[in-house]
């Protein structure tokens, strides 16, 4: 096995890793309505537990505004009770066979507190890759001290690995930088 191929089996768990990153910060809130917002709030519905996409169409109104429309009206008052539980900070409003959450705009506090969420979420991505870097240069180590991978190719893949770990980060940082101008909006 030569180098270059275990630094290509590592790539698909770095795309899984900025993917997961992708979805996390979709899940912050900022001063626009998203559906991502709310789809995954888990709701305890006849004993079960379910994420609210399953039980409802979700769709948003204006910039500010959610609408979760429930496929059956029993599950009204469990969306209800979960959508005022969850991390959002917001309330809802039940308008007749509707839950319509107004998302208030956001204060200072509130954007900084966020801000340092994102940055939190940024680091685990990168701590991520970088436990990809390590298992995969363990690897070539083991590799070239069985003979499998030439002194000088351990030294070229360190190099080809760092680069690779340096796209995948920089492309983490514009995932933060985009979500960090949309919180400061």
């Amino acid at each position: 096995m030569d180098y270059k191929e275990i630094i290509k089996k590592i790539k698909p768990e770095m795309e899984r890793v900025i993917g997961f990153f992708e979805r996390e910060t979709a899940k912050i809130r900022t001063g626009r309505a998203s559906i991502s917002l709310v789809e995954d709030i888990v709701v305890e519905c006849f004993g079960q537990r379910f994420p609210l996409k399953q039980l409802a169409a979700i769709s948003f109104q204006g910039s500010r505004e959610i609408v979760i429309q429930p496929w059956d009206r029993s599950y009204i008052e469990p969306i209800e009770k979960a959508v005022s539980q969850s991390s959002l900070g917001v309330s809802s409003i039940v308008d007749k066979e509707v839950i319509r959450i107004s998302l208030p705009p956001l204060s200072e506090d509130y954007r900084k507190n966020l801000i340092r969420i994102l940055s939190e979420k940024q680091e685990e991505a990168k701590k991520t890759i970088r436990h990809w870097r390590g298992e995969a240069w363990d690897e070539i180590q083991e590799r070239a001290k069985e003979g499998e991978v030439r002194q000088d190719d351990k030294f070229r893949a360190k190099d080809e690995l760092q680069e690779l770990i340096d796209e995948y980060h920089k492309k983490i940082e514009e995932i933060g930088e985009r979500k960090k101008k949309e919180i400061l909006e």
